[in-house]
């Protein structure tokens, strides 16, 4: 369609003359053809082209009004549509502007959203971190409290122990004084039980003592006699001889006979157990003239 009107605008201006010229054109060209027919000669003669001047002709008023009108047509059109292409664009770019503002506003939005939600957490984190700090000094208040609690406690243990421990050491030290004088007491009196069982075995023997005609002062002999808490005697060795065969064995004879000795059962299974279970006996003749 718009060809159609391309070519009818470029015909408009000129339409009577584009014709006459092709009229013209087609009747020389039939008459060039019919010449050439009825002529017999063999070499063709160059006939000179009739010379036809184009003359211009002036234009129809009405033509050009309406090529005028079409121009002024096509022109509104053209027109209207760059109006139509701005428009558009002022469209365009007013929606664009439009969006901008709206995503402008929308990150202003969320902008103001962020900082008070900021806002919000760091109020929190500071009513949180004021009251963690009031729960840390609640807590040391209630630390201190039982530290200061247990250390009275302590105190008051310690000197409880103080107080036990010096009564169980006045107490200890009593007993060990009792202990001690009843030790002592104990051992004078063991070491009296001893020093007269003692005396009373020496002296028995002694009573039994035959020495021989060999006996001479000087001489040494000393024995073990191993007995039993009944005064029973068990075995006699001796220990350290005297060199004097006869004297040794009336040591040993003198034992035998005064054998077995009764007074040892009399004293405590500890003493006998300490002193008397073996006894040992010297025998020195230190009565003799040589």
């Amino acid at each position: 369609m718009n060809n159609f009107f391309n070519n009818l605008i470029i015909y408009n201006g000129y339409p009577l003359s584009v014709v006459l010229a092709l009229v013209m054109h087609t009747a020389v060209f039939v008459a060039v053809l019919y010449f050439q027919s009825r002529n017999e000669v063999e070499a063709l003669e160059l006939v000179q082209p009739t010379i036809i001047k184009a003359l211009f002709i002036d234009e129809n008023p009405q033509v050009r009004n309406q090529r005028l009108q079409d121009q002024r047509r096509i022109d509104l059109q053209r027109e209207r549509e760059r109006e139509q292409q701005r428009q558009a664009e002022a469209e365009r770019q007013a929606e664009a502007e439009r969006q901008e503002r709206e995503r402008q506003q929308a990150a202003e939005r969320q902008r103001r959203e962020e900082e008070q939600r900021q806002a919000a957490l760091r109020e929190r984190e500071e009513l949180e971190r004021l009251r963690e700090l009031e729960r840390e000094a609640q807590l040391r208040r209630e630390q201190e409290n039982r530290e200061n609690e247990l250390r009275q406690q302590r105190e008051r243990e310690e000197a409880e122990r103080a107080e036990r421990l010096r009564r169980e050491e006045a107490n200890r030290r009593q007993q060990q004084a009792a202990a001690e004088a009843a030790a002592a007491e104990a051992a004078r009196n063991e070491f009296e039980l001893v020093q007269s069982a003692t005396g009373l075995i020496q002296q028995l023997v002694q009573d039994n003592w035959s020495r021989p005609p060999s006996a001479r002062n000087g001489m040494r002999a000393i024995l073990q006699i191993r007995m039993l808490p009944t005064g029973e005697l068990v075995d006699v060795t001796i220990t350290q001889s005297s060199g004097d065969p006869a004297f040794d064995r009336s040591a040993e004879t003198a034992v035998f006979r005064a054998a077995p000795f009764s007074e040892l059962q009399s004293l405590p299974i500890n003493v006998f157990n300490a002193n008397f279970r073996l006894l040992s006996l010297i025998f020195e003749p230190q009565d003799l003239l040589n």
